[in-house]
Protein backbone atom coordinates (compact mmCIF):
# COMPACT_ATOMS: atom_id res chain seq x y z
CA UNK A 1 0.00 0.00 0.00
CA UNK A 2 1.11 3.86 -0.59
CA UNK A 3 2.66 5.87 1.79
CA UNK A 4 1.60 9.60 1.61
CA UNK A 5 3.83 12.29 3.30
CA UNK A 6 1.68 14.89 4.73
CA UNK A 7 3.22 18.57 5.50
CA UNK A 8 0.91 21.08 7.55
CA UNK A 9 1.91 24.47 5.27
CA UNK A 10 -0.56 26.82 6.83
CA UNK A 11 -1.72 28.01 10.22
CA UNK A 12 -4.59 26.29 12.14
CA UNK A 13 -5.26 30.41 13.57
CA UNK A 14 -8.71 31.22 13.05
CA UNK A 15 -9.76 27.99 11.85
CA UNK A 16 -12.80 26.49 12.50
CA UNK A 17 -12.73 23.82 15.58
CA UNK A 18 -13.42 20.57 13.73
CA UNK A 19 -10.71 21.68 10.86
CA UNK A 20 -8.45 21.86 13.92
CA UNK A 21 -9.43 18.47 15.37
CA UNK A 22 -8.93 16.83 12.07
CA UNK A 23 -5.61 18.11 11.53
CA UNK A 24 -4.38 17.07 15.21
CA UNK A 25 -5.85 13.43 14.36
CA UNK A 26 -3.78 13.35 10.84
CA UNK A 27 -1.08 14.06 13.87
CA UNK A 28 0.08 16.98 12.77
CA UNK A 29 1.00 19.38 15.74
CA UNK A 30 3.31 22.44 14.68
CA UNK A 31 3.62 24.29 11.41
CA UNK A 32 5.84 22.96 8.84
CA UNK A 33 5.91 19.44 10.63
CA UNK A 34 5.29 16.25 8.47
CA UNK A 35 3.98 12.89 9.15
CA UNK A 36 3.55 9.46 7.01
CA UNK A 37 0.18 7.91 6.50
CA UNK A 38 -1.01 4.95 4.68
CA UNK A 39 -2.74 5.74 1.94
CA UNK A 40 -6.42 4.74 3.10
CA UNK A 41 -10.00 6.22 2.31
CA UNK A 42 -9.93 7.41 5.80
CA UNK A 43 -6.90 9.49 5.68
CA UNK A 44 -7.95 11.08 2.64
CA UNK A 45 -11.31 12.19 3.36
CA UNK A 46 -9.30 13.42 6.21
CA UNK A 47 -7.03 15.13 3.60
CA UNK A 48 -9.53 16.70 1.28
CA UNK A 49 -11.55 18.50 4.49
CA UNK A 50 -8.27 20.30 5.11
CA UNK A 51 -6.39 20.36 2.06
CA UNK A 52 -5.90 23.92 1.73
CA UNK A 53 -3.65 23.92 5.05
CA UNK A 54 -1.59 20.82 4.29
CA UNK A 55 1.02 19.29 1.32
CA UNK A 56 0.22 15.94 0.09
CA UNK A 57 3.86 13.94 -1.60
CA UNK A 58 3.03 10.02 -2.19
CA UNK A 59 6.39 8.06 -0.80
Amino acid sequence: MAKLKITLIRSLIGRPEDQRVTVRTLGLRKLHSSVIQEDTPQIRGMINKVSHLVKVEEI
